[in-house]
């Protein structure tokens, strides 16, 4: 293992709220020392890195990413999606079990870890399906999937109906201090809709979900996390509404958690624009009033974490008629970058925008990243919170090209990316 000092760095941590200029020391992948700006001595034959008065922050951790291996390679494979987090300064990504064949086996969860392992630059933490073949029937076996190095329960974008099943989940799951993941949408009330229901979605012909399909499925999980007493969280959540009864349960105690994703806050249902299939989400894009309450519940704490929800997709998934369009977007590579739109625009501090990108979703997924302790893995993110550069489909690190921020210029680019101490990404020169 080689020695790494990074010096001219802004270090941000916000699990111990360091927020100073320094010196970082990695030794054998490892967090060694942080010392204030020159201070004296440096080991021999170090690598020596000169920030240039960049942030240097732990590795961000992604708890929401869907990945094509197995089953669906040609959308995207374990070295592309890889490729993509290094580029993304992610270290960490928690990977859905919508694949083919779902995680729903063990041996799946212990192959995904692996795999992880041997790419040596990201660490892969498999969510186990919380019914077999996620197909929302029969629960899967959660405690051999637990047991085996499951971080967490869901069926990816596809809610748990039935109200008796998800009763069960809780409760099962619950049993093993296992946190179990929604997809807040009733279905019955989403049906085939692909817009928010609304002017804009009846202008264009469109088939409409109303926002209450979320708020009715949050407040139903709720209740049933309140009768069980099963760890509850609620992804991608994307309405005023919905995020007002996450507000009231914790409030009274209850242990819900949510995330949200930046299509949520930085855009609106306008990006459709004239049936743009880069911007179908599930759920889908909201009216602005809903993505202003997004920022406040950022601000406020109520929102837990900010994941990508990278979900690739290859083109002629998506050059076909909107209604017919398959949902999602690319989201590593732009997740820090459109994250930072929130810090340029007073809404956020950078410390709060780290937190919610690094040990917040380290601490509801239970694993030890995130943070800049003494004696922790040295996975590091080093960007330049000004600097900018244009997002451009086509040329993004990765084999997805399917981003709603094409041509959107963004402030905030990662100049580099270790993991345990070994470089994993360079930036081209500006």
């Amino acid at each position: 293992m080689t020695t790494v000092v990074f010096e001219n760095v802004r270090l941000i941590d916000p699990a111990s709220g360091l927020d100073q200029p320094g010196r970082l020391l990695v030794q054998d992948g490892r967090i060694a020392s942080i010392d204030k700006p020159g201070a004296e001595g440096r080991p021999e034959g170090a690598t020596h890195v000169d920030g240039q008065g960049a942030v240097l922050c732990p590795g961000l951790v992604d708890m929401r990413v869907e990945i094509g291996e197995p089953g669906y390679e040609y959308r995207e494979t374990i070295a592309s999606a890889t490729r993509a987090a290094s580029a993304g300064g992610i270290t960490t990504i928690a990977v859905l079990p919508t694949c083919k064949p779902a995680i729903d086996n063990p041996a799946l969860v212990r192959m995904l870890r692996t795999r992880g392992e041997e790419t040596g630059a990201v660490t892969i933490l498999p969510y186990g399906a919380l019914t077999k073949g996620c197909e929302g029937k029969e629960l899967a076996e959660i405690g051999l999937l637990h047991e085996a190095g499951a971080v967490a329960f869901t069926d990816g974008n596809r809610a748990i109906d039935p109200s008796r099943l998800m009763r069960l989940a809780l409760a099962y799951a619950s049993g093993f201090n296992a946190m179990v993941v929604q997809h807040p949408e009733d279905p019955s009330l989403a049906g085939s809709g692909c817009a928010t229901s609304g002017a804009l979605a009846t202008r264009l012909g469109l088939a409409g979900i109303p926002t209450a399909a979320e708020s009715i499925m949050i407040a139903r999980d709720i209740r049933l996390a309140e009768l069980t007493g099963g760890r509850l969280h609620f992804g991608h959540v994307s309405t005023g509404e919905g995020l007002d009864l996450i507000r009231q349960a914790k409030a009274r105690g209850l242990n819900v958690t949510c995330d949200t994703a930046p299509p949520y806050f930085d855009l609106n249902e306008n990006a459709i624009g004239d049936f743009r299939t880069y911007a179908k989400f599930s759920p889908p894009l909201r009216s602005e009033a809903d993505r202003l309450a997004v920022c406040a519940a950022l601000t406020d704490g109520t929102i837990d974490a900010i994941a990508s929800d990278h979900h690739p997709r290859d083109a002629d998934d998506k050059r076909l008629p909107f209604a017919q369009a398959a949902t999602g977007g690319t989201g590593m590579v732009t997740l820090l970058g459109v994250t930072l739109a929130r810090v340029h625009d007073g809404t956020l501090t950078l410390p709060q925008a780290l937190a919610l990108l690094t040990h917040r979703p380290a601490n509801l997924l239970g694993v030890e990243a995130g943070t800049l302790a003494m004696g922790a893995q040295a996975d590091l993110c080093l960007f330049a919170p000004d600097q900018s550069w244009l997002v451009t489909a086509g040329k993004l690190p990765g084999r997805a090209q399917n981003t709603p921020f094409d041509r959107r210029p963004l402030e905030g680019r990662v100049l580099g990316t270790w993991k345990a101490g070994q470089r994993v990404y360079e930036a081209d020169a500006a």
